[in-house]
């Protein structure tokens, strides 16, 4: 079993980068990196869950599979770019994304989340 909690050490992540074309990711303003680990599933399963960080900055992406997520530490604006409607996290909110959603993760504080993905043809 694996605890995810605001303020856990959630160990060891590695880089990741903005090349995933099915994402089309355009970086809006600053320099954001990721980082991430997968707990379980990954590329050609339906699933997939771990853990992601980003530093500050603002990109845009379209989410891939279902996701719902919960904030471990920092805080974002998520704006969904089709509706104009926007949400504020920080540690301990938690949201749903559903597949095709193009959104805007605008990182105000260097944020880590916990995710659980959902995508039938797989990720």
């Amino acid at each position: 079993m694996d605890r995810y909690a605001p303020g856990c050490d959630v160990g060891p992540l590695e880089p990741w980068g903005f090349d995933t074309p099915d994402s089309a990711y355009v970086i809006v303003a600053g320099d954001p990196r990721v980082s991430g680990r997968l707990d379980m599933g990954g590329p050609g399963q339906p699933t997939r869950a771990g853990i992601w960080r980003c530093t500050v900055g603002t990109f845009d992406c379209t989410e891939l599979g279902d996701e719902l997520m919960t904030v471990l530490s920092g805080r974002c604006v998520l704006h969904d770019l089709d509706t104009g409607t926007r949400q504020a996290l920080g540690p301990g909110d938690s949201l749903l994304i559903d597949a095709g959603k193009r959104v805007r993760w605008e990182v105000t504080e260097e944020i880590t989340k916990v995710f659980f993905g959902y995508r039938a043809a797989g990720f």
